[in-house]
């Protein structure tokens, strides 16, 4: 295969989950969103807040519709764009794949029911509805997550020249990490859709401030940003700290480590630059990544030197990325801390325009934190598909001329993003002031 076809066919499964990813993510968390405005509305009696759930509920469905679509896609693509990997190993991690399934149908059922049982189901069944609609949507993405923990550390089979042997479906679909990997994903599908929640609402109320539906909609995305926010760079060290020690090239692009080092540095920004093994304008936190990586100052720490250069990832993308997704992290853990201050001080959610305007502001960052993380995960594996047993360049399909697809799948995904954002605005800019909006305090 020519090294065009091969790039082609990694950005056309890289386009395809970095567009996949967004719609599911959102899939995952409205629901959830969605139930706990339900439960306020119960509580309350308030008919803002039964809106607010009428209108996830059609956003849930919206994006479901579209990460059935997309998530379609994906499954041909493993099939037809890395026939190798599923061909042999299909048996060992086929399991999550088939729950996933049994996931995303009961998702749907239940869907079916909260939507459009509302008036024709007793208020119990529909509200229970709406919480297997939450609990199927995390489940689908915790299945998922275990096929790429799998591909990260491969467990449950012995490789041998003629394929997979002595396989164990349980003990591969349990991957070592895959505890760290899953609960570090469904946070990220929770955290970056209550920002963006909470984003868009923060941006109505800059304009309208007593727009009181807007005021009750931020009262439910803010706790549910903060938690994850917060909550977040703890997995994320647990989840650096099994790198650390089961894959020690990938932490060394991720940090641009070059040399083996005892009481190595913590690296806050930098450019690496691989043909002469230095990072150019990062600052050095002296023994930092030792101590974050085994807790130890003087703990040695693995360099890229110290495996094969053509196992390396890509340094520079890796160590970028990762930077990225820390640094929105923390942007956005900051934000949280500040925002719960000011509601334990001033018992109330704020509503001031400065915080607004940094609600705003960082809303996309839970989008841009997990796409970068995605690429972390995915580049640092590389040159791996199956990380020490299976190059990507061998799981590839023999099929030339792939930029065909590749474009079409473009154009396709331009598509539906375009046509999916249209359908949200929209419900947003029903509950526009005018439309349904006015005046109350949010405690």
């Amino acid at each position: 295969m020519l090294m065009t076809d091969l790039l082609y066919a990694r950005a056309q499964m890289g386009l395809s989950l970095a567009f996949h990813i967004v719609f599911a993510a959102a899939g995952v968390a409205l629901p959830l969103l969605m139930v706990l405005s339900d439960l306020k509305a119960r509580r309350t009696g308030d008919a803002d807040y039964r809106l607010l759930s009428e209108k996830l509920a059609k956003g849930t469905a919206i994006l479901f519709a579209v990460g059935a679509v997309s998530g379609t896609a994906l499954s041909f693509e493993l099939g037809l764009l890395w026939p190798e990997f599923m061909g042999r190993y299909g048996e060992v991690i086929g399991l999550p794949f088939s729950l996933e399934g049994v996931a995303f149908f009961t998702e749907a059922i239940f869907l079916g029911i909260y939507l459009y049982g509302r008036e024709r189901v007793s208020p119990g069944l529909h509200l229970f509805s709406g919480v297997m609609v939450a609990v199927s949507g995390a489940m689908s993405a915790f299945f998922v997550t275990l096929v790429n923990t799998f591909m990260n550390h491969p467990s449950g089979f012995t490789p041998t020249p003629g394929g997979p042997t002595d396989v164990q479906p349980l003990v591969a679909m349990f991957s070592p990490g895959w505890q760290y990997q899953t609960v570090h994903v469904l946070l990220s599908c929770y955290q970056a859709s209550a920002f963006a929640m909470a984003g868009i609402h923060a941006f109505v109320l800059l304009r309208h401030p007593g727009a009181a539906f807007h005021r009750k909609a931020l009262s439910v995305a803010l706790p549910l940003a903060c938690f994850t926010a917060l909550l977040q760079p703890l997995v994320g060290d647990l989840s650096a700290k099994h790198v650390a020690q089961a894959q020690p090239v990938k932490l060394a692009a991720m940090e641009a480590q070059f040399e083996t080092e005892r009481g190595a540095p913590l690296r806050l920004g930098g450019l690496p630059d691989v043909e002469t093994e230095s990072v150019s304008w990062g600052l050095e936190i002296p023994k930092g990544l030792s101590i974050l990586a085994f807790a130890d100052p003087d703990a040695e720490v693995k360099g890229l030197k110290e495996f094969p250069r053509d196992e390396w990832p890509p340094v520079s993308k890796v160590h970028l990325s990762f930077q990225l997704m820390v640094g929105t992290g923390s942007l956005m853990a900051l934000l949280a801390l500040v925002t719960l201050a000011y509601r334990v001080r001033k018992k109330v959610w704020p509503d001031g325009r400065r915080m607004m305007w940094a609600w705003l502001l960082t809303g996309p960052l839970g989008v841009v934190a997990m796409e970068a993380g995605w690429l972390v995960t995915e580049w640092g594996r590389q040159p791996w598909i199956v990380r020490g047993v299976m190059r990507t360049s061998a799981a590839v399909t023999p099929v030339p001329h792939l930029y065909a697809p590749f474009w079409t799948f473009t154009a396709v995904y331009l598509f539906l993003g375009a046509t999916v954002v249209f359908l949200m605005v929209r419900q947003v800019a029903g509950t526009l002031p005018g439309r349904n909006g006015g005046n109350s305090d949010v405690h």
